[in-house]
């Protein structure tokens, strides 16, 4: 990295492209297998994990090079929270990734993280201590809070603690839920290291974002300006856009007649009459012939008899209720678009609380109308709704019976009222909302887009939507307690006014600080708030401005740089597709603004997981979530593994449990199929060497799993990991079905009737597929993988090559995979007779007459022996071509064998 700090696109490695060739199979024989004489899942989970951790199996290598390397932006899950099915959801499908670069022979570092600032988490502290944040109050130095736990404490009877002390708190509970995650995070097999864990919030994280706002500032992309902004009036902050939710709500359309200077009534329809004491125009569309004669006249607003302009604006729309509007400041954000458009004056009636001003408006001069407001001053926006409409129906400007209607509102994300838009100072992130000094930052943005790799690609049109829709820059200040604080103070004049303009910066060395506790260089503590001295800011950056700096958080940078020169850019950032808009935008601008590259390369954007009955998100707040912990105990963190994995990217999936008990039953086969094939031989030594493969069955098999090999390969190389799974999955129970079915007569050659190569060809096929089919598993179900290697190998699995075709194919030769399939047929409809016999399938067929497809009847003659020995034929077997399936055309059974 250069010292100026800019990293350019072309240093991101291709995590796609193959890693150095791994070591081809030995063809040295390897001890006997020690198989345990039973094998399950149960305990699994604890046998492994400490023996991961112990080993260090999940280590990232610190020696290896950037291109040695594969980096993983980590989500941090909010601790304040508690963990879902969506979040093993989309953890697992990422550690399938990140499983799999390792034994491509990549440096895979997977750091932890956890988000532990913000709303929730001071939410959380109040409850569980008994406690809230009043700024003003000073430290005490052995606060005890009132309780640990136990019942909701209403906010009245919450004891008031100083920030400090609130924020201490905040710190002990986001250290006791960590642990929880951590333990469920282990039990689950993610290969993180463990290691490399970080916060956003604490020292290092404040550094991190302080450093990388100080930059904005000094920069010009950040600033602050007094403007209009959304307001959440229950959690007394403002918010950004990206944090917008509309929801319908309930209201009702009032008439209200406004007063022309010759007598006639101007009517406008309104859901909002409480804000008409801050009218500052009435709007209509300037082809709207109705308005076009009124258009720089004036009109006067009743109840308040304020005079206002009427005016034109092509937003205004003909069609809609009067087809005139009156613009409030500030009702909705079209509201603020004409004020700001229009050079409107700011007429503010409510404010930060939710409630009318209590001072009277000094644009509000009839004694009617100054009576009328101070009637409603002080009132909530709903009783002074229903204050403002008695004056109307009073003064007989209301011409008709409010109409019930649903409006559409915007809500802050986490809050249950209609945001307010109020004026006030917030500092801002310059993000392509709006062009400046002719730098056209969206189109930067959205080139960005266009170079990041999404997958599925078609995520990218969400992000290119976001970029382009931008209305505004990022607001990035918050009126909250528990955060990052802004690192500024600003001089207060000689008439003790706090000249915002004159801000002071501290330098980079002395970060973190926090301005409402600590002093800017050159000054006293004694001079805080006095006349030529200082005050700090007291806001705190909003939760994305920390969480945006992610790969920095987690990469070392400032702190360590050569760790971060090996893995920044970082390769992949796995996560959600509802926060396109939030965490991965503002991922980007920052990296690009900072080092003028891309933060990552590719984007794998997990889907959501449904409830199966109404297929809608799963959420707390609807009540139909699951506990992960009881579903990994009950069925196995395989076995839920495999539930997530088996979901590509960017696809909603509903919670079955069905699929995790597919998933058990896959695991459980995996063991037992392995134990069989594993034990053929009895003591001798186990061969894994593809050059001992020689009889057509075996090479058929070897030649299916060589193709299943390169397609797996090739979709998780592609993020595919569903797929890989499913080919896998498929061919693995053809293995198990049909394959060990058909070669165990002759690999466990119990009379030495067989020529030795026939029955070493089957058991250095049998070994060779167990030792593929763990290792294409392994990323999916690393317990089981895990314990089957064990058995007859040293090391980890999860540290092994990733198999590879070639010796496979080799060994394979000219044999036709279909071989397989063809026999399987075969032995399928020969078990299916005796089935439908009512025999046992032990019982001899003396004679059998099949009808198979011309080309599977030519393979069958390569397998027949094989086929013979399974079913059991003691007589004669004649195979004719025939149209499509498998028809037994004449059969003689033998005596059953006797039932146990």
């Amino acid at each position: 990295m250069e010292e100026s700090g800019t990293m350019s696109q072309q240093n991101l490695p291709d995590p796609a492209a193959p890693a150095s060739a791994a070591p081809a199979t030995p063809a040295e024989p390897l001890p006997a297998p020690q198989v345990p004489q039973q094998v399950g899942l149960e305990g699994l989970e604890a046998k492994w994990a400490a023996a991961w951790q112990t080993e260090g199996t999940y280590d990232f290598d610190r020696s290896a090079t950037r291109e040695q390397v594969f980096s993983i932006d980590t989500p941090p899950p909010t601790v304040s929270g508690s963990l879902h099915m969506g979040h093993v959801f989309s953890y697992t499908q990422s550690d399938v990734v990140a499983r799999f670069q390792r034994m491509r022979g990549k440096s895979v570092f997977y750091p932890v993280g956890w988000d532990d600032n913000g709303l929730p988490t001071e939410r959380r502290v109040q409850n569980y201590f008994g406690v809230r944040c009043e700024p003003a109050l000073p430290y005490d130095e052995s606060f005890t809070p009132p309780q640990r736990g136990g019942k909701v404490v209403k906010p009245g009877d919450q004891v008031p603690v100083s920030r400090r002390n609130f924020i201490e708190l905040c710190e002990e509970l986001t250290v006791e839920d960590e642990k929880s995650f951590e333990e469920l995070w282990r039990h689950l097999g993610l290969s993180v290291d463990w290691a490399y864990q970080y916060q956003t919030i604490g020292s290092r994280a404040r550094k991190v974002a302080q450093v990388a706002f100080l930059r904005n500032l000094a920069r010009g992309e950040a600033y602050q300006a007094a403007a209009p902004g959304l307001w959440d009036v229950t959690f007394q902050t403002a918010v950004a856009q990206a944090e917008l939710e509309a929801r319908d709500y309930p209201g009702h359309f009032h008439e209200v007649a406004f007063h022309a200077p010759d007598g006639a009534n101007v009517v406008i329809e309104t859901t909002r009459p409480e804000l008409l004491a801050a009218c500052v125009a009435l709007i209509a569309h300037p082809d709207d012939e109705r308005y076009q004669p009124l258009f720089g006249t004036t009109v006067t607003s009743p109840v308040y008899g304020v005079e206002v302009p009427v005016l034109s604006h092509p937003a205004a729309e003909m069609d809609k209720g009067a087809g005139i509007a009156m613009c409030c400041t500030f009702g909705d954000l079209t509201d603020v678009q004409w004020w700001r458009e229009l050079d409107l004056p700011t007429r503010p009636v409510i404010g930060r609380n939710g409630r009318v001003l209590a001072e009277v408006p000094e644009w509000i001069t009839s004694e009617k109308g100054r009576a009328a407001y101070a009637e409603m001053a002080g009132q909530t926006t709903f009783s002074a709704r229903k204050t403002v409409v008695e004056k109307l129906q009073d003064s007989g400007d209301l011409l008709a019976e409010p109409k019930a209607t649903q409006r559409k509102a915007n809500f802050y994300e986490k809050g249950d009222k209609p945001l307010e838009i109020v004026t006030s100072r917030q500092w801002y992130i310059r993000n392509g909302g709006r062009s400046v000094d002719g730098r056209d930052l969206r189109a930067e943005l959205l080139a960005r887009g266009q170079e990041l790799d999404f997958h599925p690609s078609f995520m990218r049109v969400r992000y290119d939507n976001w970029v382009g829709g931008l209305n505004g820059d990022w607001l990035i200040s918050r009126q909250r307690f528990f955060g990052v604080p802004f690192p500024l103070w600003y001089r207060v004049d000689a008439d003790g006014e706090v000249d915002y303009n004159a801000v002071i910066t501290p330098d980079e060395a002395s970060l973190p600080v926090d301005p409402s506790s600590e002093v800017p260089a050159g000054f006293t503590e004694d001079q805080r708030g006095k006349p030529g001295g200082f005050v700090g800011e007291p806001d705190i950056m909003d939760t994305w401005a920390t969480s945006s700096l992610t790969p920095q958080l987690a990469g070392g940078w400032l702190e360590d740089e050569d760790l971060f020169s090996r893995v920044f850019p970082m390769d992949m950032r796995p996560q959600a597709h509802e926060i396109i808009r939030t965490w991965l935008f503002s991922t980007v601008l920052r990296s690009h603004l900072e080092f003028d590259s891309l933060p990552w390369r590719h984007a794998p954007i997990s889907g959501w997981v449904l409830d199966p009955e109404d297929k809608k998100k799963m959420s707390k707040s609807k009540g139909n979530v699951v506990t992960p912990l009881d579903l990994l105990e009950q069925h196995g963190s395989d076995a839920v593994r495999y539930w997530a994995a088996s979901a590509r990217f960017g696809t909603d999936t509903a919670f079955e449990v069905s699929q995790i008990k597919i998933g058990r039953r896959l695991a459980i086969k995996l063991l037992n199929a392995s134990k069989f094939a594993l034990t053929m031989g009895g003591d001798a030594e186990l061969v894994l060497d593809p050059g001992a493969v020689s009889e057509p069955l075996d090479r058929a098999m070897l030649a299916a799993l060589a193709e299943v090999v390169d397609s797996a390969t090739t979709a998780l190389a592609s993020f595919d990991h569903a797929r890989a799974l499913n080919l896998t999955e498929s061919l693995f129970w053809t293995f198990c079905d049909d394959y060990l079915e058909l070669v165990k007569e002759r690999a466990y050659n119990r009379d030495g009737a067989l020529a030795p190569a026939e029955a070493l060809s089957a058991r250095a096929a049998l070994a060779i597929a167990v030792d593929t089919f763990v290792r294409l598993l392994a990323p999916v179900l690393p317990y089981a993988t895990e314990e089957v290697w064990s058995w007859y190998r040293t090391g980890s699995v999860h540290r092994a090559p990733w198999p590879e075709s070639a010796s496979l194919t080799a060994a394979a030769g000219t044999v036709d995979p279909a071989l397989l399939g063809a026999v399987g047929q075969a032995l399928a409809a020969l078990r299916k007779l005796k089935s439908e016999a009512k025999v046992k399938q032990a019982t001899p067929i003396l004679s059998a007459h099949l009808q198979l497809p011309a080309a599977a009847a030519a393979l069958v003659q390569d397998g027949l022996a094989d086929l013979r020995a399974a079913a059991k034929v003691t007589g004669t077997l004649t195979l004719d071509a025939g149209e499509d399936g498998v028809t037994v055309l004449a059969h003689e059974l033998g005596e059953p064998v006797a039932r146990s």
